[in-house]
């Protein structure tokens, strides 16, 4: 697929099977809000989550599915792109075609160690090991508690490569009263590191 002139940018969202989905439902409004344009890619064990803890049904055909998320979010045409697990012709699989940014939100320390040993046997990590040897932007959100060493040592090769790691972990100086607040903080927070305009939340003695 050739690139959209009309949209801002580009993104790439990766979703995996960690708790959280609610933070990837307000990310992904969010970047519909800000006109870019995302290619959206779901595990298995991501759909079985947003299930679980949103109650989201969505459809399990690829068609369906994009028709369903533009009427959801009230996108424009071909804003949510939603590609399968082994779509090796995709934009995403090549650094020739793919944006140069991408967010893994939730990131499951599974996901998250297979990005940080370069293993691409399903398009998530493929694509984030295309935003590592083109030196795009990559950020990993990962949720999980506590954290054993070998997840540390994973965050920290992904560190030295210059990805940023971004636990889901909100602050509450901005004295939050729902878990819409909550999940607003962590969402300001990679539109800060994405350099994308918003007024999402409160900052810093605001």
């Amino acid at each position: 697929m050739s690139k959209d002139v009309f949209f801002k940018d580009r993104i790439t969202l990766a979703v995996t099977g960690a708790s959280g989905s609610g933070y990837f439902l307000r990310l992904l409004r969010a970047l519909v809000d800000t006109d870019i344009q995302i290619y959206l890619l779901l595990s298995d064990a991501a759909k079985i989550v947003l299930k679980t803890e949103e109650n989201e049904d969505w459809p399990a055909d690829l068609t369906q599915l994009n028709v369903f998320l533009q009427e959801k979010f009230q996108s424009k045409k071909q804003q949510i792109v939603v590609l399968a697990a082994k779509d090796w012709f995709s934009p995403v699989a090549s650094g020739s075609s793919a944006p140069n940014k991408m967010i893994v939100c939730p990131c499951s320390c599974g996901t998250l160690a297979s990005i940080a040993h370069g293993l691409s046997s399903n398009l998530i990590e493929r694509s984030a090991d295309v935003i590592l040897k083109e030196r795009g932007k990559l950020i990993i959100m990962p949720r999980e508690t506590p954290f054993s060493t070998l997840h540390l040592r994973n965050m920290l090769t992904l560190s030295e490569l210059g990805v940023t790691v971004m636990p889901l972990a909100p602050g509450f100086y901005h004295q939050p009263e729902t878990i819409s607040d909550l999940q607003d903080f962590m969402v300001a927070r990679v539109l800060d590191h994405l350099e994308i305009a918003h007024k999402i939340g409160k900052r810093w003695c605001e």
